[in-house]
């Protein structure tokens, strides 16, 4: 099979996987990465593809490996592994002695800096500061998905210029 005859088959097959995308990922966005990095290890892998294998079989496994993989790797990033013979110190609650006050004045400096940003910047990044995604601040304010992610950003420029120049 020629390289552009597997392209072909590729995207003739690629609307089939966007919904397992989002089924797996359960965030439109995520889903999107996921369909990505299948199409591209589908290509690197072009030649382990049998000619007359169902391609969507194939292509879903692919896919279906990713996303085990990478829901491995992130639940192993929060495990901490302890080794030792002290298995009753994996638990014990250690007090943490905090400066209140330098704590409060930050988050005062905060949302004071929060406070002065254009409403323009100001609105949607507290909706994403609140957990709402993208596309969600898009809807309640009736605004291009790209003008939002790109007002996020620069509120988040502008915050960190402003923080560390003060």
């Amino acid at each position: 099979m020629s390289t552009y005859e597997f392209n072909q088959l590729l995207m003739q097959n690629t609307e089939y996987l966007r919904p397992f995308a989002v089924t797996l990922t359960k965030d439109q966005e995520t889903a999107k990465d996921l369909l990505q990095e299948t199409m591209y290890r589908a290509l690197s892998n072009q030649e382990k593809y049998s000619v007359g294998t169902n391609i969507k079989a194939w292509l879903y496994t692919i896919m279906r490996n990713i996303f085990i993989n990478n829901y491995r790797r992130k639940s192993k990033q929060n495990t901490i592994f302890d080794n030792s013979p002290n298995d009753y110190l994996l638990d014990y609650n250690q007090a943490i002695v905090a400066n209140e006050a330098e704590s409060n004045m930050r988050i005062k400096f905060i949302k004071s800096a929060i406070h002065d940003l254009p409403i323009i910047f100001k609105q949607p990044f507290m909706l994403y500061f609140e957990g709402y995604k993208y596309h969600e601040i898009a809807d309640m304010l009736n605004e291009p998905l790209g003008t939002i992610k790109s007002r996020i950003h620069f509120a988040r420029r502008l915050l960190k210029n402003q923080i560390t120049n003060s």
